[in-house]
């Protein structure tokens, strides 16, 4: 598994203009230099280096069903043919490969009626598959799509979706819909356009769907109002000076759950959780800039108080984030 890019860590500007991706990723330069109160040339500079180098990447994904937290074990050596094969499945959201009891974790996207043939029949047919865990979701409390290292203010945050049109983070953090319901022909080839470049302009996405522009605005608007379409910035932390990422399966005194999560939610360093069945209630996956600061995270956060148990896996790769194949990956 090849390592990602480490030899570079975004400076304090390049880290705002990445959190501002994330807030809203086809949001205009000119938008994210306003926001952040810096010169425009600048923000287009750097932003345009960013996402040139790769290091930042913007794309799309269309909901295809509810989602389903899957931990896997596996035959000796075989972890990175089952993270691989997870994270091929159009449906997989994230892969990681874990220390731990669960070799591998993902995140699947299937509509409930066809969870059984999941979980009975795709899953105990994938090669290394020794045991599997499945973890039907039931609500997402924070997503990839809307953390950002907590460095931008309300005010700035504000001004990226404020009366702008954008899709605020906050459209992710739901109890969807299974998103059964077909695409359009034209829709299905917005969004492949925009998996495969989430800033594709308007013009761009018109021509490819065969649509006019303001169809294609119209279009991709509904889409991510009603959930259908969620477009992301993908990073990888240690670009956030971030380097050690770890999962959480968190099990709170019943009573104090929603009091977890909410303290979960609030800290910078937790990029995703959500509220699972089974025994511990929630999967969080963390960032921390060494390990020093995740041993203080579990040992000595107020939030421990109403936790019950906390098991901690590495994350030792990940081979998709956010709807979107690790580059070494990608055909």
């Amino acid at each position: 598994m090849e390592a990602p890019h480490t030899g570079f860590v975004a400076d304090s500007l390049d880290r705002r203009i990445i959190s501002a991706l994330q807030i809203d990723g086809r949001a205009s330069w000119h938008r994210v230099a306003k926001a952040l109160g810096e010169p425009e040339r600048t923000v287009v500079r750097r932003g345009t280096r960013l996402l040139d180098s790769g290091l930042v990447r913007i794309g799309a994904m269309a909901v295809r069903g509810r989602s389903t937290v899957i931990g896997v074990r596996c035959a000796p050596g075989q972890a990175r043919v089952v993270a691989t094969a997870l994270a091929r499945r159009t449906d997989c959201v994230f892969a990681h490969v874990l220390t731990g009891t669960w070799d591998c974790v993902a995140e699947v996207q299937c509509p409930r009626d066809r969870l059984a043939g999941l979980v009975m029949d795709e899953l105990p047919g994938l090669p290394g598959v020794v045991r599997t865990l499945t973890l039907p979701v039931l609500r997402h409390v924070r997503t990839i799509r809307e953390w950002h290292a907590g460095l931008l203010t309300e005010a700035e945050i504000a001004a990226l979706t404020d009366g702008t049109g954008a899709v605020p983070a906050s459209a992710d953090v739901s109890s969807p819909s299974d998103g059964t319901g077909e695409l359009s022909r034209a829709d299905r080839l917005l969004v492949h356009a925009l998996a495969e470049d989430g800033r594709c302009t308007f013009d761009e996405l018109a021509r490819v769907a065969g649509v006019s522009e303001a169809t294609a605005r119209r279009r991709l608007g509904a889409l991510r109002r009603a959930g259908r379409v969620r477009v992301r910035a993908v990073i990888e932390p240690v670009l956030l000076g971030l380097p050690v990422e770890a999962v959480l399966w968190v099990r709170a005194v019943p009573s104090e759950v929603d009091a977890v999560t909410a303290a979960l939610a609030g800290s910078p360093h937790v990029r995703y959780v959500s509220f699972v069945t089974g025994e511990r209630q929630l999967l969080v996956l963390t960032a921390f800039p060494d390990e020093a600061t995740l041993h203080d995270f579990v040992t000595r956060s107020p939030w421990l108080r109403e936790a019950a148990s906390v098991d901690v896996s590495m994350v030792l790769g990940s081979l998709k984030r956010g709807g979107m194949l690790a580059p070494w990956l990608r055909d």
